[in-house]
């Protein structure tokens, strides 16, 4: 599968767009409805782009949808897609079913990461997890996602969807915590800086550790209920991060007793 269309101009096909042009891979179109990203998107990718389904180029390969989860079955079922051709979308939650029976070549191609527009990643590290009803499309698949990251995994839906729920914990989450963080800290008159250095070893921690459990610290692993108790003063007037904060230390005073 050497020719690829991508469908997408958000930040996952900014993404492949860079990763397919370095692949050895051909990006011979890009489809989008947004006339502002479709051609930022496409010459990322070294090829034109069309909004217009009519255009739609009817000889590539793969046709790679990189699209919000709630559009996946919308835009598979409704582009003048060949039927013999390979489609994969890329959503971590949707399952593989959202590509209509008609394309017997179907499939998922999920890169488990956080894109940001305008922030280049190294997609060669970033772990993509695969699957398809098709196992004679299997090789073909897999040499393609090889071509653009060294960490290949096969999942299907059910096993994906814990994934990605797992990435919301590990990154979404994560990063709502580093924002109240920031909240607190400028409530005191700093800045976010001030936190860096900590989040960066905390994550550097956690990475370099068997599990995060084992390098968990703070006041709740202690059990210090003291200090807890002060903290939830100076939240007084904030009931929300009272309660975030009580439930987050029951958790790890829990997971703590039990290791």
């Amino acid at each position: 599968m050497k020719r690829i269309v991508l469908i997408g101009s958000g930040n996952l096909a900014e993404a492949l767009a860079r990763a397919v042009a370095k692949s050895g891979c051909e990006a011979v179109q890009l489809f989008a409805r947004n006339p502002e990203r479709g051609p930022v998107v496409a010459r990322l990718a070294g090829c034109g782009w069309t909004s217009d389904p009519a255009d739609l180029c009817r000889t590539a390969d793969l046709y790679l949808i990189a699209v919000s989860d709630r559009a996946v079955a919308e835009v598979a079922s409704t582009l003048p897609i060949p039927e013999r051709a390979a489609v994969a979308h890329t959503a971590g939650s949707v399952p593989l079913e959202a590509i209509p029976e008609r394309f017997t070549r179907r499939a998922v191609f999920y890169p488990m990461q956080t894109f940001t527009k305008g922030r280049e990643v190294d997609f060669s590290e970033i772990p993509v997890f695969l699957e398809t009803s098709d196992p004679g499309f299997r090789p073909e698949l897999e040499a393609f996602a090889r071509s653009l990251s060294r960490q290949v995994i096969w999942a299907d839906s059910a096993q994906r969807a814990k994934v990605h729920l797992a990435a919301v914990f590990a990154c979404n989450f994560a990063n709502h915590m580093y924002a109240l963080g920031e909240e607190v800290v400028r409530s005191a008159g700093l800045d976010f800086e001030v936190l860096k250095p900590l989040i960066a070893e905390t994550a550097a921690k956690a990475c370099d550790s068997r599990s995060p459990r084992d390098v968990q610290t703070g006041p709740a692993v202690r059990n210090d209920t003291d200090t807890q108790q002060r903290h939830l003063a100076l939240l007084d007037g904030n009931p929300a991060l009272q309660e975030i904060y009580s439930q987050i230390s029951k958790e790890i005073w829990k997971t703590s007793k039990n290791r």
